[in-house]
C-alpha cells in the first residue's frame, strides 16, 4: 500500500491523521451521550404525560362527583313528570311582565332546587327579602 507508506513517511500527515481520529472518536462518544440523554428525556416526558393523564382522570372524577352531588338529575318516575321543565323561567318572565309591582313566584315542587340555586347564584333570579319561598326574575329590562 503506497498511500499508507507515504503517510508514514510524512510525520506531519501522520500527526494530522491521529488528530482527526481523536476528533472523530470524541464526536462519536458525544453523539452517543446525546442519544442517551435524548432517550432519558423522552422517558421522563412520557412519565410526566402519564402522571398528567392520571391527574386529569382524578379531576374529571371529582368534577363528576361534584356535579352529581350539587346538581343531581331529577329522579325518574312520578317526580320527573312534576319536574319536567326543571325551572319554569317562562313563569318567572310572565309574572314579571304581567305584575311588575309583585313579580315574585312561590317556589313549589315543580321547581328543581339545584337549578333554583343556580339562578340565584348567577344573579338571574332574586329571593324575596321577607319570604325565602318566593323568587323573582332580575329585572334586566329596567
Amino acid at each position: 500500500n503506497v498511500p499508507i507508506t507515504m503517510a508514514l513517511k510524512n510525520p506531519k500527515q501522520h500527526f494530522v491523521k491521529n488528530q482527526l481520529e481523536m476528533v472523530l472518536s470524541t464526536v462519536q462518544s458525544k453523539n452517543k451521550q446525546l442519544e442517551e440523554d435524548l432517550k432519558r428525556s423522552l422517558n421522563e416526558l412520557e412519565n410526566k404525560i402519564l402522571q398528567l393523564k392520571s391527574v386529569k382522570e382524578e379531576l374529571l372524577d371529582a368534577l363528576g362527583k361534584f356535579l352529581s352531588d350539587h346538581f343531581p338529575l331529577p329522579e325518574t318516575g312520578r317526580s320527573a313528570k312534576k319536574k319536567k321543565k326543571n325551572v319554569k323561567t317562562d313563569m318567572l318572565v310572565n309574572k314579571l311582565m304581567s305584575t311588575p309591582h309583585e313579580p315574585y313566584v312561590t317556589i313549589n315542587d315543580s321547581f328543581w332546587p339545584p337549578y333554583i340555586e343556580l339562578l340565584l347564584r348567577s344573579g338571574i333570579a332574586l329571593r324575596h327579602p321577607e319570604d325565602a319561598k318566593k323568587i323573582r326574575l332580575e329585572a334586566f329590562h329596567m
